[in-house]
């Protein structure tokens, strides 16, 4: 499941993007981002342009390799479509400056610098052609910010339309890469549409072994395999709904599924077969785009599974594109973080697991109002001489544990509803499954998962004892507490709907001012409920919020016209 949770407009930083000029596609990525370098997502577009149909490769491997390429007239007049449109979209989000980077098939041709001055002249963009060595070291960085791997030695993977790229790296660093022109759109012209499926598997096994790949690998070894191309992602997805199972380990396509992000090699191998026993693409779920080149694509990594060894690849919905935006957010953020990514994709990953997509969206927006409401304490805090023992300033830190909590406290209901809370708990505490917190991180967590419901935990409560001993670290999670509260009731309020809210602080107490939508229809007005009828509605949770914060909260609903 891939999915990115709505912010908090005051928490926000800048927006920056990258665009991927691949051989058979280009990719739009524009991010929005935080402080310690994690990002969230806010477009992700991709678009067919083929540069690289003319790399075709030649039968025998003893042969010198092809000449150098020219993109066509119509494939540059189609590439500057593509950016031109993607210009457009920038424009709209107030970006000047994409980071943009071209590989394979513009780093083969003869003609690139022709092709790039053009693009330069008419959009004013500039794209910089990047070795195959550095293309590999950016897939390698988007990896990390997906998978769980950054202390570990792994082998990425990444299948494009002219070249496949091979990494091994640990901690960030690169140990060895290598690009080899070995891609789904070559090997479809050359191989697959004259129906030579013999001969491109003998052709994929000579480039590999004559490149030293086998050997550097070996030498080196990798505890676990990745994959990151849309290729490799395609397989997983037909994987996950069935299609490599149903032969392989009895497995039922077309059923509900959780995608895992992984398959073996045996499952690889059904798909394949599949496929060259006459299978139909479009039929076995691949679009229709993918169809047209993933007999060569599955082919070559099922080659590359069997001569490197790799019994199960995980794969990475992020690759390149990500690569370029972190490498872009390391060099800008002072406090980053290489694994504030990943993170925050195993909070997403154990509450899509557990929760479901429908439920994951429905505590996505609670995070955005929970993340409002800290942002405007904070204001408050800030513009204010109160002297308060029950002040408490909220950092970046504080915000992610919040988030975490709000998008895991009901994973419990996948084991009933009777006491789902304490169910949540265990599952957060007990399953190893959030990556990079520690073990106090996760046990905060846990507790205010366990807290959003039926009981409001005192400074001294048990629960907390083996917390932390600070009082003020123990009153900052009462804190998040409650406004963990505060947030769930109202987005559950089935009576109103609001478009941000704006928090104040007075002698009187706070006030929380919830703001309209721009439009609203005439059955909405006869059920517009006033600010006594929402503080009605929220009399246990107001109860709360003052016994934490010493101040009364009233919210504030703006009379309709």
């Amino acid at each position: 499941m891939s999915m990115d949770i709505p912010h908090n407009p005051v928490n926000s930083t800048k927006l920056l993007a990258s665009i991927d000029m691949g051989s058979n596609s280009f990719k739009l990525f524009i991010i929005r981002a935080l402080p310690n370098g994690r990002f969230l997502t806010v477009d992700r577009i991709k678009r067919p342009v083929l540069l690289g149909r003319t790399l075709i490769p030649t039968v025998q491997s003893s042969s010198p390799p092809p000449p150098p390429t020219s993109i066509s007239l119509d494939s540059q007049l189609q590439s500057i479509s593509t950016l031109r449109s993607f210009s457009e979209i920038l424009h709209l989000h107030h970006i000047d400056s994409p980071t943009i980077v071209a590989t394979c098939a513009v780093r083969e041709s003869h003609n690139s610098t022709e092709f790039l001055s053009r693009i330069k002249q008419e959009l004013g963009f500039e794209a910089n052609v990047i070795s195959g060595e550095e293309e590999a070291r950016l897939i390698y960085t988007g990896v990390l910010q997906f998978l769980p791997v950054y202390y570990r030695t792994i082998l990425t993977v990444d299948i494009g339309g002219g070249s496949t790229e091979f990494v091994v790296g640990r901690e960030g660093k690169v140990i060895f890469s290598a690009s080899l022109k070995l891609g789904h759109v070559s090997l479809t012209e050359g191989f697959v549409k004259s129906g030579e499926i013999v001969d491109m598997r003998r052709y994929i096994r000579s480039v590999i072994m004559e490149s030293g790949v086998v050997e550097k690998v070996g030498e080196i070894g990798f505890e676990i395999a990745a994959g990151c191309s849309g290729t490799i992602r395609s397989i997983e997805k037909a994987v996950s709904k069935g299609l490599g199972r149903d032969l392989a380990i009895g497995g039922e396509p077309g059923g509900k599924f959780c995608r895992d992000w992984r398959f073996s090699r045996e499952e690889l191998g059904t798909v394949v077969e599949r496929l060259l026993c006459g299978g139909e693409a479009r039929q076995m779920g691949f679009s229709k785009r993918r169809a047209e080149f993933i007999v060569a694509g599955a082919v070559l990594l099922l080659e590359i599974f069997d001569i490197l060894d790799i019994k199960e690849m995980e794969v990475s919905e992020y690759a390149l594109g990500e690569g370029v935006v972190t490498e872009v957010l390391a060099r800008e953020c002072d406090e980053f973080d290489v694994n504030a990514n990943v993170r925050w994709r195993s909070v997403l990953r154990l509450a899509g697991r557990f929760g479901g997509e429908k439920r994951v969206k429905s505590s996505g927006r609670c995070v955005g109002i929970a993340k409002e409401i800290a942002g405007g304490l904070n204001q408050c805090y800030g513009l204010t001489n109160h002297q308060n023992q029950s002040m408490v300033f909220l950092d970046d830190k504080d915000l992610e544990y919040l988030e975490a909590a709000i998008l895991l406290h009901d994973i419990g209901l996948v084991l009933g509803k009777k006491g789902y809370h304490k169910q949540s708990y265990h599952i957060i505490k007990n399953g190893d499954h959030l990556y990079g917190y520690n073990t106090e991180e996760v046990e905060l967590i846990a507790l205010l998962a366990r807290y959003h419901r039926k009981k409001f935990p005192k400074c001294e409560h048990s629960s907390l004892q083996g917390f932390s001993k600070e009082l003020q670290v123990k009153q900052k999670f009462r804190v998040l507490c409650a406004i963990m509260w505060i947030s769930l009731a109202l987005q559950r309020s089935q009576c109103m709907t609001f478009q941000g809210l704006e928090m104040s602080l007075s002698q009187e107490g706070f006030k929380l001012v919830l703001k309209e939508p721009k439009s609203r229809s005439p059955d909405q007005d006869s059920l517009h409920p006033t600010s006594a009828d929402i503080e009605a509605e929220l009399k246990s949770e107001l109860e709360h919020f003052e016994e934490v914060f010493q101040q009364k909260l009233s919210i504030v609903v703006p009379s309709s016209m």
